[in-house]
């Protein structure tokens, strides 16, 4: 998960998949679990869904068989499978049966809310994704986790820009760059440099939107197949 955050996804499905194959030639339930499950949220953020619910099943197969306890809620994982899918409305109920157990209110609750604003916002659910989006802000201060604040200022700005208030979308978009480039999270400061050249993009400021974006998906060097990357030169292509 690390690598794939700095900016190396093809390095971390190498790393998940040899966890998976060492788990396996251990006969370690527990350790296998754990590196099912984290697999399952790489394919995710790579945006692999078929791949994440393959993994996802094999867990919950081996929880039920080994009467174990489940180290990450998964129906925060199919949740975000199923926003992948496009079934929004079947995403927010799992994700919000997620929030409503008891992992769901533990340390990983920054990562259902923020998989809840995502889905609401596809769903064009602006007002609803907002608050999510600002719920996890306060979340991350309760329970310290702050992997996901890059995301929720850029979720926020995503409802934000829904519901035509662009100036208050600027400004998220530009503090989740702010916060990525500060944890070197390059995975998500390509995700709001994304973000923040669509809207200036769509406001014919189109020299500005190249140049927040061009450099960033520059940096990368590996994992081109993958869906954010694919996106990104995608739209760099669009803004020429």
């Amino acid at each position: 998960m690390i690598y794939w955050l700095l900016g190396y996804p093809q390095q971390a499905l190498t790393l998940s998949t040899e966890a998976v194959a060492m788990a396996e030639r251990l006969a370690h339930p527990l350790s296998l679990e754990i590196a099912l499950l984290y697999g399952a949220m790489l394919h995710l953020d790579r945006g692999e869904p078929e791949s994440a619910l393959r993994r996802l099943s094999a867990a919950e197969t081996l929880v039920a068989d080994q009467r174990l306890g489940f180290i990450v809620e998964p129906h925060f994982l199919r949740g975000a499978a199923l926003t992948a899918h496009g079934e929004f409305a079947d995403a927010v109920a799992s994700l919000r049966e997620g929030l409503a157990g008891r992992l769901g209110t533990l340390r990983d609750r920054p990562y259902g809310l923020a998989r809840l604003s995502e889905a609401l916002t596809r769903q064009g659910q602006h007002e609803a994704a907002l608050a999510a989006a600002r719920e996890g802000l306060e979340a991350r201060e309760k329970t310290g986790n702050r992997q996901w604040e890059p995301e929720f200022q850029r979720h926020a700005g995503i409802a934000l820009q829904g519901l035509n208030r662009l100036e208050e979308a600027e400004r998220a978009f530009q503090e989740a760059l702010r916060v990525a480039r500060t944890q070197r999270a390059k995975a998500f400061e390509l995700r709001a440099a994304m973000s923040l050249a669509r809207l200036w993009g769509e406001q014919r400021r189109r020299t500005d939107a190249r140049e927040v974006l061009a450099p960033v998906y520059g940096w990368f060097t590996e994992g081109f197949d993958t869906v954010d990357l694919k996106e990104a030169k995608k739209l760099l292509d669009e803004l020429t």
